[in-house]
């Protein structure tokens, strides 16, 4: 059994090969993987889906929302999900949500796979 096996991640990435490449990495990982390209498509899967165990977003976004906002508006309903954000553009500490981590891109199938056990050290075997 893989570790995370079961669980859920929702990755919000513009860019299609990009979010391929993440979601192709997660999945062998053992994830069940929704995938959105906007911050609305994104809170409509939340929506549509109560189990999300992880969140995984760019900051820039194609539409209104940013990375940013997307994760506020997911803690706004699931305040226990833990953020990965991604972005070419530098950190802004400020808008970080409380159990974030952020990754400068690229970010490789490793470092991504690498960063999800640190933000979910209780679902290792």
């Amino acid at each position: 059994m893989k570790v995370f096996d079961g669980l859920t991640v929702l990755v919000v990435e513009d860019d299609w090969f990009v979010r391929q490449d993440m979601v192709l990495g997660l999945q062998q990982e053992g994830w069940i993987v929704l995938e959105a390209d906007t911050g609305l498509g994104a809170l409509k899967l939340l929506r549509e889906t109560n189990t999300i165990d992880l969140l995984v977003t760019d900051i820039r976004l194609a539409g209104a929302m940013t990375g940013w906002d997307v994760a506020e508006a997911v803690r706004a309903s699931c305040p226990k999900i833990p953020v990965l954000y991604t972005s070419g553009n530098p950190d802004n500490n400020g808008r970080r949500v409380p159990q974030s981590i952020f990754l400068n891109k690229p970010v490789t199938p490793r470092e991504l796979i690498l960063t999800c056990h640190r933000l979910l050290p209780s679902r290792k075997s």
